[in-house]
């Protein structure tokens, strides 16, 4: 009798799947809350070309965290104060392409390297360590869901109060300023803005892995559609959709809850670039041929 290598029984069980929905409502709020934040900031985040600094600024932010849980802190306030220095340092030295990214490989493997520091010197739980990095979709309480949720409505409104002026500037940076626009406070404020999401969201998906909710599903609404309505609309619904699905799909399963946060994010972007090859390949099917010249 040949016994079988796997079983799906070792990944998901949905024995009493309805209490642990109950149970985690916590979280799946949570993720609710950043899938849809995240995805509105993501797609600045790919039109001023950030994708790169997101991830130096996790690096930080999960510094700030290891710190906090190494001296007995908030990992919450700890991993926003990683966030906000890193987002802050960016803002400010990097108002070009290539300091921005030259700065933003300085910051990531020092903040990389002072994160293994402090988890290394941690004698508690190696679950705590383990979910800085990956994620734990039972690490948020209530008090914890409170600062989430908090963070995520200024993070919100700021967006939207800067969102014509940052579209603007995200667009042509050049005409911006010729207009009167402020363009360096603009670009300071969003990367605040972008370092307060990134900090609330090491908690649900991780620090190496953040970039599913900050940068896929923008990714993948700009290969669909390029309407200044559109775009954050599915940027919005894709990082939901990957958020809270990673979160129901990890209450059934014994993975961390950022492998199915990925690989529903990951999914979506390659149905999205599907798409977009098929539509244009019809389209230039069917775009009528130039009509052959008369002979004279």
């Amino acid at each position: 009798m040949i016994v079988p290598l796997f079983d799906w029984s070792d990944v998901f069980s949905f024995q009493d799947y309805g209490a642990l929905v109950a149970l985690l409502s916590n979280s799946i709020i949570a993720g609710a809350v950043l899938g849809i934040v995240g995805g509105l900031v993501g797609v600045f985040v790919m039109q001023r070309d950030l994708a790169f600094a997101v991830h130096g600024v996790s690096e930080l932010s999960f510094a700030g965290a290891a710190a906090a849980l190494l001296f007995g802190g908030s990992v919450v306030v700890g991993s926003l104060g990683g966030a906000l220095v890193a987002a802050i340092l960016i803002g400010i030295l990097g108002s070009k392409a290539r300091d921005r990214n030259s700065i933003v490989g300085v910051l990531m493997p020092f903040g990389l390297g002072l994160g293994i520091l402090f988890l290394s010197l941690y004698d508690g739980r190696s679950a705590n360590r383990f979910s800085l990095l990956t994620g734990q979709i039972v690490s948020v309480s209530s008090p914890d869901l409170g600062w989430l949720i908090g963070i995520s409505v200024v993070v919100l409104i700021g967006l939207l109060l800067m969102w014509n002026p940052l579209r603007f500037d995200s667009l042509d940076a050049v005409a911006a300023s010729a207009r009167g626009i402020p363009t360096r406070f603009v670009s300071l404020a969003f990367m605040v803005l972008l370092g307060l999401i990134v900090a609330v969201s090491v908690h649900i998906i991780g620090a190496l892995l953040i970039m599913a909710l900050l940068v896929t599903p923008a990714a993948a609404a700009m290969r669909l559609t390029a309407g200044p309505l559109a775009v954050p609309l599915l940027a919005a619904l894709f990082g939901f959709v990957s958020a809270v699905g990673g979160i129901l799909l990890a209450l059934a399963g014994t993975l961390p809850v950022s492998p199915y946060i990925t690989t529903i994010s990951f999914l979506i972007y390659v149905g999205c670039w599907v798409t977009q090859r098929i539509r244009g390949r019809v389209r230039r099917t069917a775009a009528p041929r130039p009509d052959t010249p008369l002979a004279a």
